[in-house]
Formats: structure tokens, C-alpha cells, sequence
């Protein structure tokens, strides 16, 4: 799996209880620039995180263990989903009562964690998903608002969930609900995956509004749109597949 680097788990924030253990899991690849703030936002409201170094050229790991994180390196690239999975798999052995996935370039805000996590034992569900949609926002790319509403079709269609925002990063998760969780689409795909997967194991799910920073390093590191388009006909065909 390649090496492991322990931090001390910090006690949880107040706003969650004290039983539960919330872990947040990051998919970090090439982000030495903004993966030392990521993870330092995040641990500053007191949770304990995981960063999965997905084979990174840079000085991600290096960073992320820096700023306070446990780290796991892939020796290679196996992409996102691969990532996520392998965070996932740490954070139950870890003792996580709760998870949360996290992107490692900025978009995400930090103050959402708690309000996610507490969300599970609020609304009595397995799954908190994310939506950029349920709160207004302007900021949000013409081309990149348009793909995402195509994919959030094509999930509802493919999958029978009810959402607004089918490729939002920002989960959180109870312990089951990981446990329903095997990504095996190791590339950007993981995101209907995951949503499919959810579908599959009839659990229960709510989404709930988060905030999403566009800088011109998250776009840069966005995925481009022939991939987005590439990713939809394979999810497709994989559906008809089935």
C-alpha cells in the first residue's frame, strides 16, 4: 500500500459528539501548493485527516504530513477513486465513527464539516452529500455548471436518486454507509460510482447545501471537458452493461 505516517488524533469538534470519531479523507495528486492549507483549515476545527498521496511527482506528502495529516503514498497514479477507497479503508481500520471526503485544491470549505457530520445524526441517514446547488452561487463556470447538470441527469436517471449535484466531493458518511462503499472506477468516474452505490445499498441519504471556492487553481486543476464527456458515454455503457 506503500508508507504509513501517524499523527496524534485530535479530540473531536465540540459541534460533534464526543462518541463519534470523524475522519477526513483527502485524494491528494501534484497539490504540494495548496494541500498544506487544506489540511491545516481542516485541523484547526479538531479533526484528524487522512491524505492518500496518489503517486504525486511533487512534495504532497511531505506537505500534508507537515501540516498535520496521516498520510498514505500510492507508489503510482491510480486516480481518485483508487485514492478515496484507500482512505476510506484506513479511516474504518483507524476506529472512524464518521467520514468525510474533502478535495485537496481549495474548493471545499472546512466549516461544512461539522455541520455535514452532525447532519447524519439529525436527519437519521447513512449519507450527507454535498450540492454547490441548493445555495445560490454566480461564481460557478458556464461550461462547468452545464456538464455538472448533464451528469446530475444522467444520475438520476441511471441510479433513481434524487439530486441536485451529482459530482460534489463533500460527503460525509457513517461507518455503514463506508462500509457500502467499493470504488472500482479508479478515475474520475468514482463520483456516479459512489452515487450508484449508495443506490444499490438502500440506505438512506440526504444532501445538504455546501460552499464552493472557484479559484483559478481549482479550475486549472478541473477535469477538462473531453474527460467529462468521455467519463459520461463510459458510465453509460457500462449501465446498459448491467
Amino acid at each position: 500500500m506503500g508508507l504509513y505516517a501517524f499523527v496524534d488524533v485530535p479530540q473531536p469538534h465540540p459541534m460533534v459528539m464526543i462518541k463519534d470519531k470523524v475522519f477526513v479523507v483527502i485524494a491528494a495528486y501534484n497539490e504540494a501548493a495548496m494541500i498544506g492549507d487544506v489540511v491545516a483549515s481542516v485541523r484547526r476545527i479538531g479533526y484528524p485527516v487522512v491524505v492518500v498521496d496518489d503517486g504525486s511527482k511533487d512534495a504532497t506528502a511531505q506537505v500534508a504530513r507537515t501540516a498535520g495529516a496521516l498520510v498514505i503514498r500510492h507508489p503510482f497514479n491510480l486516480g481518485q477513486g483508487a485514492a478515496l477507497q484507500s482512505g476510506i479503508d484506513l479511516a474504518l481500520l483507524s476506529g472512524a465513527e464518521v467520514i468525510v471526503t474533502f478535495d485537496a485544491d481549495g474548493q471545499h470549505d472546512a466549516a461544512d464539516i461539522p455541520r455535514m457530520a452532525n447532519a447524519l445524526a439529525e436527519d437519521n441517514v447513512d449519507f450527507i452529500l454535498g450540492s454547490r446547488f441548493l445555495r445560490p452561487s454566480s461564481n460557478i463556470p458556464p461550461l462547468r455548471r452545464l456538464l455538472l447538470k448533464a451528469a446530475t441527469v444522467f444520475t438520476r436517471v441511471t441510479t433513481g436518486l434524487r439530486l441536485t449535484d451529482a459530482h460534489n466531493g463533500l460527503r460525509a458518511m457513517t461507518r455503514r454507509g463506508a462500509g457500502a462503499i467499493r470504488l472500482r472506477q479508479n478515475r474520475m468516474a468514482h463520483a456516479s460510482e459512489f452515487l450508484a452505490q449508495i443506490g444499490a445499498s438502500g440506505l438512506h441519504y440526504v444532501e445538504r447545501p455546501v460552499t464552493i471556492h472557484y479559484s483559478a487553481y481549482s479550475i486549472a486543476k478541473g477535469q477538462k471537458t473531453s474527460d467529462s464527456v468521455v467519463i459520461l458515454l463510459d458510465l453509460f455503457a457500462r449501465a446498459l452493461y448491467r
